[in-house]
């Protein structure tokens, strides 16, 4: 019989078994999500904005599986309150606002004391009259900054965008200039250019016009200065222009035309807006 101790093949167990406790704590902390986000979303009405909405709870969570981070989503606004949103990092409006009193309330504390904030397309959407009327002053004047909705291109086009601030961690690894995602562009009663705490990041380059295919003409742009990205300085917080898939409306078939998750370059600068705001820098893409 052999003497496992004398042999020194008990004390080898116990070596080989104590690395093995190492790697899997080490695999652990790996695995610990570098922040928590959540997404609220509507999902109604327009189907370009349901179509996103449905493509963003794909690509978010297997961006989310790829780079270690958690991606939660949810059409219950009623979550909008302190408790809930204490557990994450990072908001994420797909589509549209919150709208009672109270969600507003919590939204506003949230990003007031450190919360950060990502907002694609129509959450920055308010006209009045309409479903989504221009009754949040501080959301729209004083957080993006932007104001109320003018107009928009038509139908949903690519643009050429320009990297405004070539020193944000959001534009990080950016060409000067790149081609986006098609989607439908947004004009805004406020100038951006005059507020001293907006930071535009990207804007609509001039090679873009004439951009939109109408058949209004006023859902043509031919000249201007469109910002389409930008930030708040005084929040943790990136605003997108894009969220505006194309549909098939004219052959009554709705079928998906185009969509906002299949450019290397535009998927890049969301990712790099993600981990800059969940508070961790994108090591790879």
């Amino acid at each position: 019989m052999v003497n496992y101790t004398k042999s020194g093949f008990l004390p080898l167990v116990l070596f080989f078994c104590t690395c093995s406790l190492i790697l899997n704590r080490a695999d652990a902390q790996t695995a610990t999500p570098a922040f928590k986000a959540i997404a609220f979303y509507t999902e109604r009405n327009d189907l370009a904005h349901i179509s996103f909405v449905h493509e963003a709870n794909h690509w978010f969570p297997e961006m989310a599986k790829k780079y270690h981070f958690t991606y939660d989503s949810t059409n219950n606004w009623n979550n909008m309150n302190p408790d809930f949103l204490a557990r994450y990092q990072l908001v994420i409006f797909l589509d549209t606002r919150p709208d009672t009193p109270s969600q507003r309330e919590a939204f506003q504390h949230y990003m007031e004391h450190g919360g950060a904030w990502m907002g694609f397309h129509f959450s920055g959407f308010a006209l009045t009259p309409s479903d989504y009327p221009q009754n949040w002053d501080w959301y729209h004047n004083e957080f993006l900054g932007s104001g109320a909705y003018v107009s928009n291109t038509w139908r949903p086009v690519s643009a050429i965008l320009r990297v405004e601030d070539k020193n944000h961690p959001v534009t990080k690894n950016l060409p000067e200039t790149f081609k986006s995602s098609p989607s439908e562009w947004y004009r805004w009663s406020n100038d951006l250019r005059t507020n001293p705490n907006i930071d535009i990041l990207l804007s609509i380059d001039s090679s873009s016009f004439p951009l939109g295919t109408g058949p209004k003409s006023s859902e043509i742009w031919h000249s201007g200065y469109y910002p389409v990205v930008w930030t708040n300085k005084k929040y943790k917080m990136v605003y997108f222009n894009m969220g505006h898939n194309d549909i098939d409306y004219e052959h009554k078939t709705n079928r998906e035309l185009s969509f906002t998750f299949n450019n290397k370059i535009q998927d890049q600068l969301i990712l790099n807006a993600l981990f800059w705001l969940g508070g961790h820098e994108i090591l790879s893409y």
